[in-house]
């Protein structure tokens, strides 16, 4: 069995399970944030279950809008908080202390290598990048999970991307995944699972892993998944004690597909508005004017992202008349940012640095476009009004291409930047 089938093999207690098997599974640990997690509460007040399934493994986690920008807002974290607390929820991150949950997730040692952990957001696949089955379900599911710890899923087919060659300098796995997603499109991996291998996955950082299995979801995908390895291992055994056991493929593993890709030739990649999907090599991107950069989100908040964008930006300064927001992933990363000298760098340069909250990828309550505006962005969503206005732009990209773009008042492939 390959490692999806193994995993739901484990959590639904049996020895083998095919593709298109409907399983009733255990799931090691479920999260909800400040936007999907009141309806899920709603919900299961009207189940009329008095206790959750185990507080122990549930995660609550303030990030959509914090600080809140509205009464509505305000509203609805409130029931949160009266929720974690009333339920006695141990791992419940409310504001100043977690940041975006699928940062806040693996840091804090939430997700384990062979764990089955689903939340009410679709980029909980990011997850994967630890080796588990991680995906995002609705709101009214996740209150049957709250009251009973059990979910059914039909075991999905998988493909296999082997990915090889070498990264060209100031190219990313960002990029790396915006052109895989070009390639596959947003419907190709539908309810797949996408298994990311081959010698580029086992030399990137756990970082980069997790903005490889963050935009799985884009093509489609019900989970992206990396085989754990010894990075894997120290980053979970760093975070947590609990027990674990990883779960890797068999070498004589079925998969869908397989697919192949050799990226040394790669330049960086640019999906255009207003579908993820829409990818070009950035030398075919005609020169565009952006009003803004934005380096941040689940996809890029990382520090591995900001200490790249530090380096670009030192000593430089940023276009005027294009506004830059920098919004690190978490409140550990922020202070490590803060250690490094990197927000006077981002500060020095231009840019304004924001708490850590998904902020513009939502169209929430910072960063919006209005019409006609362009963006730059490391997020993962360039759909039409996600940012704001409908009728404003959003140009996907990695943090390098991003923080150029914001240098040069245009989007620019980060490689002509002399450093």
């Amino acid at each position: 069995m390959n490692i999806v089938e193994k995993i739901l093999a484990r959590a639904s207690g049996k020895k083998e399970i095919n593709p298109g098997e409907i399983v009733e599974a255990n799931i090691d640990v479920a999260m909800v944030h400040d936007i999907t997690g009141p309806k899920t509460v709603q919900s299961f007040q009207m189940i009329g279950v008095e206790r959750v399934w185990n507080n122990e493994r549930i995660v609550v986690i303030m990030d959509h809008i914090v600080p809140s920008s509205s009464v509505t807002a305000t509203e609805l974290q409130k029931i949160m908080r009266e929720f974690a607390y009333q339920q006695k929820i141990e791992n419940f991150y409310d504001l100043g202390r977690g940041g975006i949950c699928h940062q806040v997730m693996p840091e804090k040692g939430h997700v384990k290598p062979g764990d089955l952990i689903v939340g009410t957001d679709s980029h909980t696949c990011t997850y994967g990048a630890l080796g588990a089955f991680a995906s995002g379900i609705g709101a009214t599911e996740m209150a049957a999970v709250f009251a009973t710890g059990v979910l059914w899923f039909k075991v999905p087919e998988v493909i296999k991307l082997n990915i090889t060659g070498r990264f060209q300098k100031l190219v990313a796995p960002k990029d790396l995944i915006l052109h895989i997603i070009g390639q596959i499109r947003a419907d190709g991996a539908t309810y797949k699972g996408v298994e990311f291998s081959g010698s580029i996955m086992r030399n990137m950082s756990v970082d980069g892993r997790m903005t490889m299995c963050n935009m799985a979801v884009e093509m489609g995908a019900k989970t992206g998944i990396v085989e754990p390895d010894e990075k894997t291992l120290k980053y979970v055994k760093d975070r947590t004690s609990n027990p674990f056991k990883p779960v890797r493929s068999d070498t004589n593993a079925n998969y869908e597909t397989v697919l192949d890709f050799d990226i040394t030739d790669m330049e960086p990649q640019v999906s255009c508005p207003h579908l993820v999907d829409n990818v070009k090599p950035i030398s075919e991107v005609d020169e565009v004017e952006v009003n803004q950069a934005f380096i941040g989100s689940c996809t890029n908040g990382r520090l591995e992202d900001l200490r790249i964008a530090g380096k670009l930006l030192e000593g430089r300064t940023i276009k005027e008349g294009v506004r830059m927001l920098v919004i690190p992933a978490s409140q550990d990363i922020y202070l490590q940012a803060l250690q490094e000298g990197l927000f006077e760098i981002f500060v020095k340069a231009g840019a304004f640095v924001c708490n850590p909250t998904c902020g513009p990828c939502l169209g929430g309550h910072l960063g919006l476009l209005a019409p006609g505006e362009v963006c730059i962005s490391s997020s993962n969503r360039n759909f039409i009004g996600r940012m704001g206005s409908p009728k404003a732009y959003v140009y996907l990209a990695s943090p390098a291409t991003v923080a150029v773009s914001a240098l040069k008042g245009k989007i620019t492939d980060p490689r002509t930047l002399e450093a």
